[in-house]
């Protein structure tokens, strides 16, 4: 770790080891919040795509044909996930995919990777995970993502306390911020597998002193809850990136997400950049995905 990043996390450990309260991280400051346009996460066309987490996919659809797809549907920009590159990741090819994001006029949103910061930092499965995770922070800097949407993990040590798997994540993480920083990338860590429960989430970030870390908000990743827009509303004003699916969790059941509340709550929390469209539903996405794209682009 570089000697910023070890000394907040010290810090931030020895406080919970204490039982203290921690001062909050603010939330980013806005000068000019607006929400910039509806994004397409590839992830949305996960069935048409040609690879998948570098084996073969179901479907033809390459990532500069993805791409295409978008501009059709004129959607303003792109969610590049990880798991749809041939693999190995040639730069070569990451810098074709950015000239045809540009010449179609989309914006590369940010970037999305399948990764588990919960495992015990010297062990050899952390030790594959950070390399993964820089990687793709390498890639997605070469390909001039903003962002990347980042797990915890859920699949600590074999019996492993919650303290020690939060701990190993903090650790986990503090290293992949550290490169993140020189890459000039910024990681969301999405409210996903372990950090469901918002509450749980909101304190975790404010142990994490990085300004280039925040939520990557999703709408439908939510622990069980009668009223999942109050939790949303508590998280929103620390997104740096939000994806938001058709389908939402109340107590437990999904029912059609209400759209237009989704946005106001973006809104009222100043949050200022795109709208990803992340499409998961059982009904044909190149059918669904355009529909949608005009309900949110309208409600923006």
């Amino acid at each position: 770790m570089s000697s910023i990043t070890r000394r907040n996390f010290i810090a931030s450990s020895s406080a919970l080891a204490l039982g203290s309260k921690l001062s909050a991280i603010e939330p980013p400051k806005r000068i000019n919040p607006m929400i910039k346009g509806v994004s397409l996460a590839a992830y949305s066309l996960r069935s048409q795509m040609r690879w998948f987490k570098g084996k073969d996919g179901k479907g033809q659809m390459d990532m500069l044909q993805f791409l295409d797809y978008s501009a059709r549907e004129q959607f303003d920009g792109v969610e590049l996930t990880a798991y749809f590159f041939q693999e190995p990741v040639e730069r070569s090819y990451l810098f074709k995919v950015k000239r045809r994001a540009h010449i179609l006029g989309l914006d590369i949103t940010g970037g999305a990777i399948g990764n588990n910061f919960s495992m015990h930092p010297s062990s050899a499965e952390a030790k594959k995970q950070s390399e993964y995770v820089k990687t793709w922070i390498d890639h997605y800097a070469d390909l001039g993502a903003p962002v990347i949407r980042v797990f915890a993990g859920n699949r600590g040590p074999k019996g492993a306390s919650q303290e020690t798997i939060m701990k190993n994540i903090r650790i986990n993480l503090a290293e992949a911020l550290e490169h993140a920083e020189k890459r000039g990338v910024i990681l969301g860590m999405e409210n996903h597998d372990s950090m469901t429960d918002i509450d749980k989430l909101i304190s975790f970030i404010k142990t994490i002193d990085s300004p280039y870390f925040g939520v990557t908000w999703d709408s439908a990743n939510l622990k069980k809850t009668a009223d999942p827009y109050a939790d949303l509303a508590k998280l929103a004003p620390y997104t740096v990136n939000a994806q938001v699916k058709v389908k939402i969790p109340v107590n437990g059941v999904h029912v059609d997400t209400d759209l237009a509340k989704i946005v106001n709550i973006l809104k009222e929390a100043e949050y200022a950049g795109y709208i990803v469209l992340e499409y998961e539903e059982k009904e044909d996405p190149l059918t669904e995905i355009p529909k949608f794209k005009k309900i949110i682009k309208d409600l923006i």
